[in-house]
């Protein structure tokens, strides 16, 4: 479990062909105070598990199933990548509740200066999209950010310059694939909704509806 507050950027240190994957060299500093071998760690939103330790680097196989559902397949040396170590015990809930598990990838489509502050829109897949409500989050390449708008195929956030620096979407251009987490909990609640409502009751949901059931 990660909270969509990135730690540090890496950088791609090696990148080799393994058993249909992929092996993965990422230089660290601050995430490798206490990481151990085993230990999950979120590269670019995904949940990754530390295979090796190294003087100032880690590093981490990635599966052919990661691979065709996430970015870490363009990976190359010298990329830069977030990373975030898993959430600890009693540990400060920054961001929001991710899973590392992605859900699909979507496309840089557009970045504009606004202020201080730089307002980035993404294509989504459907399967994120029906996720996305205006001010709610979603993780972006494994940052936790607030959802400003939301389009028939596409979202934007709006990123501060602290942000901007401290992870990859500062160097991000048009046409860039990233990897898109909506809020799980939304999911929990389709889930439950889901098994409340009869099928012929339609995916929309009034509050009404929600009232007679007990939720509100």
């Amino acid at each position: 479990m990660f909270t969509g507050i990135v730690e540090e950027m890496g950088e791609v240190l090696a990148r080799q062909h393994h058993n249909e994957g992929i092996y993965l060299k990422i230089k660290g500093d601050r995430v490798l105070g206490d990481l151990a071998l085993g230990d999950s760690i979120a590269v670019n939103g995904i949940c990754l598990t530390v295979a090796e330790l190294y003087r100032g680097a880690f590093s981490a196989e990635v599966m052919p199933e990661t691979l065709r559902k996430t970015n870490l397949t363009g990976l190359k040396r010298g990329d830069r990548v977030n990373l975030e170590r898993a959430l600890p015990a009693g540990g400060r809930i920054g961001g929001h509740f991710v899973s590392g598990h992605i859900d699909g990838t979507g496309e840089t489509k557009s970045i504009k200066r606004e202020g201080n502050a730089l307002v980035m829109s993404f294509q989504a897949p459907e399967q994120v999209l029906r996720y996305l409500v205006e001010r709610g989050s979603v993780a972006v390449d494994g940052v936790s950010l607030t959802v400003v708008s939301v389009e028939a195929d596409a979202f934007s956030v709006s990123i501060i310059p602290h942000t901007a620096k401290g992870t990859t979407l500062g160097y991000r251009g048009r046409g860039d694939t990233v990897n898109l987490e909506a809020d799980m909990l939304v999911k929990y609640v389709e889930k439950i909704l889901g098994k409340t409502y009869p099928k012929e009751m339609g995916r929309g949901v009034t509050y009404r509806q929600l009232e007679e059931k007990g939720f509100l």
